[in-house]
C-alpha cells in the first residue's frame, strides 16, 4: 500500500493492519519508545509511526537513521498527538541502510545548498511538492489540448534553423576541436555529420507552424535550449516550452486561447495538489492562493504597449530603467504592471515592428505588429505570441528589410504560397508558469536539473 492510498481509504482502514515501503525522514527516540516520521513520496502527507520498548528488536530500531529505506507494518490508529492518525508498528524490516553523514538531516537547507546535491532534493518538502506540481501541471497541459483537439507535435532538437533570433544557439558538431576542417581559413561544415550548420533547437515554433496548416490546431511540449550568458532567476540554457499553433485563429482570438488553458492549468493544480499549494502560500508566498484565486476570477486586462508605456510614464514611481516609446518593457515595468497597477495579469499587444521577428503580422498603421505578451504577477512575462504573417509577400518584404537570406527558409515562406490562411500561436516557458504557481522565484529550483552557464552538474 501507499501513503497516499493510505490517506484516501483512512476511515475504513482504521484499526486494521496495513503494510508500507518507504523511507525515514526523522527519528525521535525515547527511552520507552520512538517516532518515525515516514514518507514513501506518493503525497506530501508524512504519516507517524509509533514503535515501543515490548518489540523484540526494540534496540536495534532505535539505531535506524534518518534516509533509511524500510518495510514496516503495524496498525493504523487514531492518534493522541498533534496528528490525526498513525501507525504501531508491529515489525519492519531495512531495505536500504544511511549513514549518519546523509546530508538531508531534518533541519532547514538553503536552496543553494540543496542546488549542490540536486539528486538528493526531490526527497526534501520543498522540492517534493515542487516536482510533483511539475508533474500535475504538465499532464494538464496535455490533457487540456487533448480534449480541446489540438494534435500534438513532436519538433525536432537537432535543427538548422536558429529560430532568427529566438535565442543564441548551441552548435553541435562531431569534428575533431583539435583539428576543424576549413577551407580557405572558414569552417568547412559539408564535412560535418550533417552537411551544414547545425545546432539545439531554440524554438519548435516554425515547424509547428507547418503541422498547423495540416490540422488547424497543433501543439509542441518539449527541451529548448538557449546559449545565452545569463544567470538571471528565470532563464536557463536547457527550458521545456508549450507552443501551440492555431489555424484560422487572429490574435484576439490567441489571447482567448491563452487565457483559458492558463486557467485549466490553475484550476486543475489547485484540486489535485491542495497539501503542495497550501504549504506554497504558508512557507514560500504569502498570499499566494490569493493571487491564483484572482486570476481564476477574473478576466486578464488587455492593453496596447502604447498605453503600456503611458501607464508606466505616469506612475508616481522611479524606474532604473525609464520607459520609452519603441522599447521592451523591462522587468520591473512588467511588475509594476501586473503587481502594484492592475493587480492582475495582463495581455500586452500591438508590439513596436522594431523590436518583434519577422514573421509577425504587420498593423496596418505599418509601425507595430500583432504581437502579444502575457505578463504576471510573480513571474513577469509568461507568454508571448503572435499572429503570423500569412501573405508571401509581404514576409518576403519584411524579410528583405532585415536583410534576411531566404536560403533554408524557403519552405517556411512557401507555407504562404500553398493554402496559406490567418494563423497563430504562442510560446510558454513551462519553468516561469511553475515559478508562477509555486511563488518559487528561481528558475533553479522548479527543473530537476538545472543547466546554466558554468553549471552542467549530474
Amino acid at each position: 500500500m501507499d501513503v497516499r492510498e493510505l490517506y484516501e481509504k483512512v476511515e475504513e482502514l482504521v484499526d486494521k493492519e496495513v503494510t508500507l515501503q518507504g523511507w525515514i525522514k526523522n527519528h525521535r527516540r525515547q527511552k520507552e519508545f520512538g517516532f518515525l516520521d515516514f514518507s514513501d513520496g506518493t503525497c506530501f502527507k508524512l504519516i507517524q509511526i509509533v514503535y515501543e520498548s515490548t518489540l523484540e528488536d526494540f534496540e536495534e530500531i532505535a539505531k535506524y537513521t534518518v534516509g533509511t529505506a524500510v518495510t514496516l507494518t503495524g496498525t493504523l490508529v487514531k492518534s493522541e498527538g498533534l496528528q490525526p492518525y498513525e501507525i504501531r508498528l508491529k515489525k519492519i524490516k531495512k531495505e536500504g541502510d544511511c549513514p549518519e553523514d546523509y546530508p538531508l538531516q531534518p533541519k532547514r537547507h538553503t536552496k543553494e545548498f540543496l542546488r549542490e546535491i540536486a539528486y538528493l532534493r526531490p526527497r526534501t518538502n520543498l522540492y517534493g511538492a515542487i516536482f510533483r506540481v511539475r508533474s500535475v501541471a504538465a499532464q494538464a497541459i496535455h490533457t487540456y489540448f487533448g480534449q480541446k483537439g489540438y494534435v500534438y507535435v513532436h519538433t525536432p532538437l537537432i535543427t538548422a534553423n536558429d529560430g532568427e533570433g529566438a535565442g543564441e544557439m548551441f552548435k553541435l558538431t562531431t569534428f575533431d576541436l583539435d583539428n576543424i576542417p576549413r577551407v580557405d581559413g572558414e569552417i568547412n561544415y559539408k564535412e560535418d555529420f550533417f552537411g551544414k550548420k547545425v545546432g539545439l533547437t531554440v524554438t519548435g515554433q516554425l515547424e509547428g507552424e507547418t503541422f498547423a496548416l495540416a490540422y488547424k490546431k497543433i501543439y509542441t511540449f518539449g527541451p529548448t535550449f538557449r546559449a545565452e550568458n545569463s544567470n538571471t532567476k528565470t532563464h536557463a540554457s536547457e527550458f521545456w516550452m508549450v507552443e501551440p499553433e492555431i489555424a484560422f485563429c487572429d490574435l484576439e482570438g490567441l489571447m482567448d486561447i491563452e487565457e483559458d488553458m492558463l486557467k485549466y492549468i490553475v484550476k486543475t493544480v489547485l484540486e489535485k495538489c491542495p497539501e503542495e499549494m497550501e504549504f506554497f502560500n504558508s512557507f514560500v508566498e504569502k498570499g499566494l492562493l490569493d493571487k491564483l484565486n484572482i486570476l481564476l476570477n477574473n478576466k486578464a486586462v488587455r492593453i496596447t504597449h502604447e498605453e503600456a508605456i503611458s501607464i508606466l510614464k505616469r506612475a508616481d514611481k522611479k524606474f532604473e530603467y525609464a520607459p520609452k516609446e519603441g522599447e521592451d518593457i523591462a522587468k520591473e515595468h512588467e511588475k509594476y504592471l501586473t503587481e502594484e497597477y492592475f493587480k492582475a495579469p495582463v495581455f500586452v499587444k500591438d508590439w513596436p515592428k522594431d523590436i518583434k521577428a519577422f514573421y509577425m503580422k504587420l498593423n496596418p498603421d505599418n509601425k507595430t505588429v500583432a504581437a502579444v505578451d502575457l505578463l504576471v504577477p510573480g513571474s513577469g512575462e509568461l507568454m508571448g505570441g503572435s499572429q503570423r504573417e500569412e501573405n508571401y509577400t509581404k514576409l518576403k518584404k519584411r524579410m528583405e528589410e532585415l536583410h534576411m537570406k531566404e536560403e533554408g527558409l524557403e519552405w517556411y515562406m512557401n507555407l504562404r504560397k500553398y493554402g496559406g490562411c490567418i494563423h497563430s500561436g504562442f510560446g510558454m516557458g513551462f519553468e516561469r508558469l511553475l515559478i508562477y504557481l509555486t511563488g518559487v522565484d528561481n528558475i533553479r529550483d522548479v527543473i530537476p536539473y538545472p543547466r546554466t552557464p558554468k553549471n552542467c552538474e549530474f
